[in-house]
């Protein structure tokens, strides 16, 4: 079964994720660790954010929730006015394949596999794929095709798992520590990548980070401590991602 969730955002002012009391608590034997405490979040189509706050306080949970890695103990969320938190692996697994790009800290490429190669895995599955070669370029990485991994830096392994998260088209691309990783400069780069694909493609996108910096570049920061949003920011004038640094 298809998973129902609409295939264009709704022009109704729908959020495209939707998120009410989400509770998580892991267990192992008899202690309890609550990650998240009762969140509520609305992201806006095409909307940048990015979430800030110290290890532990609850902003991976947060982003594996909505993202269809990790399910509530609680709460709800929604993703273009239908439920999200309601569905099983089966149609989580579909979810995520259709609608979510992922991006972490570590790259994640298969070694053997060129830049090319290692995009295909998803375009090969993908619903409604750009070539491989697109996305490659959409990152800067239009004369490094061929590559192998080992044959790339830091930054550019991690702009090849950029245009492997953003091949298939996604609703919604997430980004735990993207830059978490590399040095400034090879950051920066990083970033102007998500920037333009942000820009070309309209992909809603959270971004999470301890660089303080980085939110300079979003529309909107959430700031996140002990399980929840402890403030919340509008920037009234983005800083492009080449003007940052750190």
């Amino acid at each position: 079964m298809p998973v129902p969730f609409p295939t264009a955002a709704p022009d109704c002012g729908v959020p495209t994720l939707h998120a009410r009391g989400l509770t998580k608590i892991y267990r192992s034997g008899e202690v309890e660790v609550q990650a998240l405490r009762g969140v509520d979040l609305d992201l806006a189509p095409g909307e940048m954010v990015v979430l800030l706050g110290p290890s532990g306080s609850g902003k991976s949970t947060l982003l594996n929730i909505l993202g269809g890695l990790d399910t509530a103990s609680a709460g709800e969320a929604w993703f273009r006015g239908s439920p999200l938190t309601r569905l099983d692996d089966r149609a989580l697994t579909r979810f995520r394949r259709d609608h979510v790009g992922f991006v972490f800290q570590f790259y994640n490429l298969i070694p053997s596999l060129t830049a090319t190669e290692n995009v295909a895995l998803v375009t090969e599955i993908a619903a409604r794929p750009m070539s491989p070669e697109s996305a490659l370029d959409l990152v800067g990485l239009g004369e490094r095709l061929h590559h192998f991994p080992a044959q790339l830096s830091g930054g550019e392994q991690q702009r090849v798992a950029i245009a492997r998260a953003i091949a298939k088209r996604p609703d919604i691309l997430l980004c735990d520590e993207p830059t978490g990783a590399l040095d400034s400069h090879t950051g920066v780069l990083v970033l102007e990548a998500i920037e333009r694909i942000h820009a070309e493609l309209g992909t809603t996108t959270v971004l999470i980070t301890h660089n303080a910096i980085i939110a300079d570049m979003a529309n909107r920061v959430l700031v996140m401590g002990d399980g929840r949003i402890t403030e919340e920011r509008r920037n009234t004038e983005r800083r492009a991602a080449r003007e940052l640094s750190w």
